[in-house]
């Protein structure tokens, strides 16, 4: 046995971060364990060229510093990866977390001892911890997703996946390089690589909406206004939808203006540099004709934009409405397309039939040699982090088992049969719904005090009643089934993007104040839905 805590929080990312200081905070002994060198989560690890934040610097940094949010000056509007992991690493050194942090620690196993009511944590280091509590902050987007095409294997240039990019230089400089992947990870990088590539193919299965972040140095009165009004904004921000600011709707059906005013509305939208424009009415996620108006609007903003109108159209999203996936902010990615340097291989109508030594071949039987293979194909999303842990409950019931057919929990925040373990933005919560740090915030907040009252009644556990879960789960799919996100059939908020996911509702819908609510609810009512039981057995709540 290696060590024993009140608390064992998985992940050192801005999750774990806020758990530690906070419980710490309490006069909980809290143990935090971090596969990576250094705290910083995702922003540890992604590391690729053009990796930046699509929520602005000034609303994604944390609400329970404020003194540091006076502090600290971002430099961009959309701030880039290393500007945000000096911001966590300042964050660990301001708290001195890191003395409560083991690096370089992958979770192999987690455990429940019933005899003792304790979680056993084993690592790949061949050390146990054991804990009352465990709070899982591996962070929603954490487990690469490797794609299975034929002959990956035998390419034998550079290979690096975006979410495990080398913290070493890597030069592009004069190579021929292909991204794989136009979600938003491929868009970021694909931009920042053409740049400096000797040729960019794009190696685009799905044409995806893009808006442009318009990122630029913020100005000195910029953070002077925000800065003056940080305290009401942090309220704000903690009570709204979704943690950050985009203008309110120009009304509540699209159709009920003009078609003059409405693409007025569409285009103050698309110059506004934030995510306005799928929101600039309020009925563009649910009615498809608006929907198809707004969509047609961004794909005229394409076209007009790159200048090979064979090229634009190919560039132009069909397969899914506008909206039902997370949005992408770029920093210029259509106009990469106007560039020699930069080709686009659209593998829906020439797909790839195997890697090679030398460069991919497509199905038509042309080659494209290469020097590098950039995998942007995103996250086992999720879930992912979890069901990696490989988490055995009571009775030995396996997390893998109770989610095969998607996952369950209650409130994303538990699971039944796996008492005393909390999951921070776990499925069916907000979580990327949201500006995660917001979303992140709400969980560590209501779990501190979870463990408060538990301390406090002389409660030994809590877990989920199977009502409470699946009554949880009917308002997630609910909620979900309301827009158009339910028609996309190839969306990772539903699972879709890992073959042979089961398809689910993963996250909530319904926004990150009304999920507030509810979850303070279930508090105020003596943790209503949750099984609560005192060292001898006795059970105080069903």
């Amino acid at each position: 046995m290696n060590r024993q805590a009140d608390v064992i929080v998985i992940g050192a990312g801005f999750g774990g971060i806020n758990a530690l200081w906070k419980l710490r905070g309490m006069g909980f002994d809290t143990l935090v364990l971090e596969r990576g060198g250094e705290v910083g989560g995702t922003w540890y690890w992604n590391r690729y060229p053009g990796c930046r934040c699509d929520v602005p610097s000034m609303e994604y940094s944390v609400p329970w510093d404020p003194e540091l949010d006076q502090q600290w000056d971002w430099t961009e509007r959309y701030s880039g990866q290393s500007e945000i992991l000096e911001y966590a690493k300042h964050l660990a050194d301001r708290h001195d977390l890191r003395r409560d942090i083991i690096f370089n620690r992958t979770v192999t196993g987690i455990c429940r001892d019933e005899g003792r009511g304790l979680w056993q944590v084993e690592t790949d280091a061949g050390e146990t911890y054991e804990a009352r509590y465990v709070v899982t902050a591996a962070g929603c987007l954490s487990t690469p997703n490797l794609p299975d095409i034929t002959g990956i294997r035998d390419f034998r240039g550079e290979m690096y996946h975006t979410g495990e990019w080398p913290h070493d230089h890597v030069t592009l400089a004069g190579k021929e390089v292909a991204v794989l992947g136009t979600g938003s990870t491929g868009v970021q990088a694909s931009t920042a690589i053409a740049g400096e590539a000797g040729h960019l193919f794009v190696l685009q299965r799905t044409a995806q909406y893009s808006l442009p972040s318009l990122n630029r140095p913020l100005r000195e009165e910029e953070k002077a206004e925000m800065k003056a009004r940080y305290p009401e904004h942090r309220a704000w921000q903690r009570n709204s939808f979704a943690g950050q600011q985009m203008d309110p709707p120009a009304g509540m059906k699209a159709f009920d203006d003009p078609k003059k005013r409405r693409l007025e509305v569409y285009e103050r939208a698309w110059r506004a540099g934030r995510q306005d424009l799928i929101a600039c009415y309020a009925d563009i996620g649910v009615d498809a004709d608006v929907n198809a108006e707004v969509a047609e609007f961004a794909r005229a903003k394409i076209r007009s934009i790159v200048n090979d109108p064979a090229i634009a159209e190919k560039l132009c999203p069909t397969a899914n409405p506008i909206g039902t996936r997370r949005i992408i902010m770029d920093t210029g990615y259509f106009e990469i397309f106007n560039q020699d340097n930069v080709s686009l291989v659209d593998i829906s109508e020439d797909p790839i039939d195997r890697f090679v030594e030398n460069g991919v071949q497509l199905r038509s039987g042309r080659l494209i040699e290469l020097d590098m293979l950039v995998i942007a194909t995103g996250y086992d999303a999720v879930t992912g982090p979890l069901l990696a842990m490989n988490i055995t409950g009571t009775g030995r019931v396996r997390l893998a088992d109770v989610w095969r057919d998607g996952p369950r929990s209650y409130l994303g925040l538990m699971v039944k049969d796996f008492p005393n373990l909390f999951t921070i933005t776990g499925p069916t919560s907000p979580t990327v719904h949201a500006n995660v740090i917001f979303a992140i915030d709400q969980h560590v907040d209501w779990i501190a005090d979870c463990l408060d009252y538990l301390q406090r009644n002389d409660i030994a556990s809590i877990e989920p009643t199977d009502e409470a879960q699946d009554e949880w789960l009917a308002h997630v799919a609910e909620v979900g089934s309301r827009g158009l996100r339910a028609s996309d059939t190839n969306n990772w908020y539903l699972g879709q993007n890992i073959p042979g996911k089961p398809r689910a509702f993963m996250t909530y819908a319904g926004g990150l104040n009304n999920y507030r609510a509810r979850c303070d609810a279930v508090a105020q009512d003596g943790y209503r839905g949750f099984m609560l039981t005192r060292a001898e057995q006795d059970a105080v709540v069903e």
